[in-house]
Order: structure tokens, then sequence, then C-alpha cells
């Protein structure tokens, strides 16, 4: 599959920072450690609607990740999937007698637009789940082999399921206890009632074709893949097991991310599947969450086509910390737009002052668990002391301009 264009990242002087993140699995703030090659996989989009601020949100998280292990030196091979086949594609598709694969790629298509907008960077693999077809189907003969995964006694339609328990590390990655993973579960997409499971919670690995449903011909039979699976198998045969970061919203730590981990785990015999597990927030309207059925969507494409910057809507969503459940408002963009036009004002000065410990404090703060509200009142009190009292230092203006493009990806 495609991707999209990438930028051109400055280097800047000075001394980068090693990168901490929380993590969900252990519930602690640690250090990320790559080697020469930084390794993260983040689950994409199910492209049945257009890009929500939602989805700029998670993804601009994973930029800053992304831009700061370059700052640190490293090459960052980034993987990233589209859900090209699931139910809601599908349920959307039939809503709108579109035809299923149009409204993929149409979306899809709209998505990279986006993302291309907001300067986020892409990755190296943007691999739908359709072309990896071959790689799920192998991966879930695995599991099937090793006696993780069953078919469920049902002459008509023996579909095959992944056995949580088997190995017996199910719920580290999410922590939650078993209220509320039985809670989670019929909510993000599980079967807890599907007859002939071992346990409510096995998650889905192979549907067998249903009539009117799309399906390929396999090993398995005709039917098609489940959605955590898909992930499994991208991710390690692209980075392997062990990689540094496993990145997604918080909507997706239980079934979605648990299972992928559980599924991997399984097929490789080893533990962890990443070494960090990281999620960003939601992002609410007006104070309600923001979600497809409500209706209350916020897209970036809407944005750009009423004539909004997309570093103005960086800067919006940069204003709260990305693990924190945030609302969008009117005001936070005209805060963010007002702030845009303060910082291109002292970058366009002919001098200020120096810009060294502004970098050295938006280096710091971004690499304590990303904390883009303190890293955006650095670039502020720069801005702020040029624009009241200008400077002397001719350097310092194209050096925070330099700084806040390669950091923050805001163009100045």
């Amino acid at each position: 599959m495609q991707t999209w264009s990438s930028v051109a990242v400055p280097r800047v002087p000075g001394s980068p920072r090693p990168l901490r993140l929380h993590d969900t699995a252990t519930g602690q703030r640690r250090p990320t450690a790559p080697g020469r090659v930084a390794r993260m996989y983040v689950c994409g989009i199910t492209p049945y609607d257009a890009t929500h601020l939602g989805h700029a949100a998670t993804y601009l998280a994973f930029d800053l990740v992304y831009r700061l292990w370059l700052d640190a030196g490293h090459e960052v091979h980034y993987v990233q999937n589209v859900t090209d086949i699931d139910d809601p594609l599908l349920e959307r598709a039939e809503r709108d007698s579109d035809d299923w694969v149009v409204l993929a790629l149409r979306e899809t298509a709209l998505f990279r637009e986006d993302m291309e907008a907001l300067r986020v960077l892409p990755p190296r693999d943007f691999v739908g789940a359709v072309e990896t077809i071959p790689e799920i189907v192998e991966a879930v003969e695995k599991l099937l082999a090793s006696g993780a995964a069953y078919r469920v006694d049902d002459p008509e339609y023996p579909d095959v399921y992944f056995d949580r328990s088997f190995t017996g590390r199910f719920g580290y990655e999410s922590n939650y206890d078993e209220d509320t993973m039985r809670t989670l579960f019929p909510e993000r997409g599980g079967d807890p009632d599907r007859p002939g499971k071992r346990d409510p919670l096995d998650a889905l690995l192979w549907r067998v074709e249903r009539p009117g449903e799309p399906a390929w011909d396999t090993s398995l039979g005709r039917g098609r893949p489940g959605w955590h699976i898909e992930c499994s198998a991208i991710a390690l045969n692209r980075l392997g097991l062990g990689f540094d970061v496993q990145g997604g919203g918080s909507d997706l730590v239980f079934p979605h991310h648990e299972f992928s981990a559980a599924h991997a785990e399984a097929l490789a015999g080893e533990h962890p599947f990443a070494r960090h597990y990281v999620h960003a927030g939601m992002i609410g309207l007006d104070g309600e969450k923001m979600s497809k059925s409500k209706g209350n969507l916020v897209f970036v494409s809407r944005l750009r086509a009423d004539g909004v910057d997309p570093s103005a809507i960086r800067l919006a969503l940069f204003a709260g910390h990305y693990r924190t459940d945030r609302t969008w408002t009117d005001d936070l963009l005209a805060q963010a737009q007002a702030r845009l036009a303060r910082w291109r004002e002292a970058a366009s000065a002919p001098s200020g002052p120096a810009a060294e410990a502004t970098i050295d404090r938006l280096r710091d703060h971004l690499a304590d668990d990303l904390d883009t509200p303190k890293a955006l009142l650095a670039v502020d009190a720069w801005a702020d002391e040029t624009l009241r009292y200008g400077g002397r230092d001719e350097t310092a203006p194209a050096l925070v301009r330099s700084a806040v493009d390669s950091l923050l990806g805001v163009v100045l």
C-alpha cells in the first residue's frame, strides 16, 4: 500500500535527550532504549470515514516519538496498518450502498492527504490487511498447530478462535480485571456469546465465509481474518518480536492490543511483543466524547477546507498532554492560531534572545513522556521576550524556527 510523502526534518544543534514514555503494561514512565534502528508499530485506521481529530491526535503523538528518535540519531522503522477488511467497513458500505473496496480506497487516500498536510512523518511500511492475508493465514495455521487456536464446533461456520489462556500471560498489557474485560469486549468488536467458544473472551482469528460477505480462498477455507491477528502478523513480519513501541489510542488497550500481543507471543514462543505499550487519550467535542455513533466528529479535511493552517491544528492538539482525554473547542483552535501567529512574528524578527536554553527546555519537556504543554510554554517564553524586548542574537530566530520544525513539526 502506498504511503504519503515525507518532509525534511532539520538537524538541531545541541544535545538530544533520551526519550521516556509511559508504558501501559507496567504503569511506569520508562526510557525507550532503541538500538541503531528504533522500531515502532502504530495501529492504523479502519477506512470507513474521514480522518477525525481523535485519529489526528494519536498519529501526531507518535509523530513526536519518531521526531525525537531522529533527533537522538536513530534510524526509525515505523510500521502502520490499514484495516481494509472488517465489520465496520462492510456495515458502512452496506448502509451507504457503496462498494466496500471503493470506500476503503477512497478513505485511505483521504487519510494519506490529511497526514501529509499535518506533516506527519510517514511509516516505512504502510500495510493493508487485505494484502497480508497470506501472512495472516500462515499465522493462524501455526496457532492451530500449536494448540493456541481452535475451531468452534459448528458444521456451518467453523470459525477459528484464539485460546486466551494459551500463553499464561493474558491481561499483562492492559492490566484490566476480568469484569472490565467482559464489559469492554463486546463494546469493542468482541463476540462473547458466540456458541462453541471455550471462553467468552476468546478472540476471532478467521471468519468462515457468510452469504454476501467478501471472502478469500485459503488453506483455512474461504473466509476473512479477524482484527487482532492482522497487527500481530504485520508487526512480527516487519519488525520482529520485542520492538520498541506499540502505539495507538487508549480505546485499543483492550481487546486489540492485548490480543495482538498474545497472538504474537504465542506464535513466537517469547515475551514481550513490544517493549513499550503507549496509548493516546481520546478527543471530545465541547465536553462530549467524539464518536462516529454520536455524529459529533470534527474532520481534519473539513478544517483544511475551511482554511485552517495544519500547524495550528498541531498546536491545538499539543496544548493538552497526549495521554489525557481532552476536548476540542473553537476557543482551543483560536488560541492555537494566535500562538502560531505570535511564534511566527517572533521567528521573523531580525534577532532575539539566545535560543540555546529554549531548545534545551523544548527537548527536556518532549523527552519527558511528550510533555507538549510545557514544551509550548518554553517557546511561548522565547517568543514573548523577543516581541517585548528584542535581543542581540541574530541566529536565534532561525534556530528556534528549525527546532520547532524538527521537534514539533510546526512551520514558522
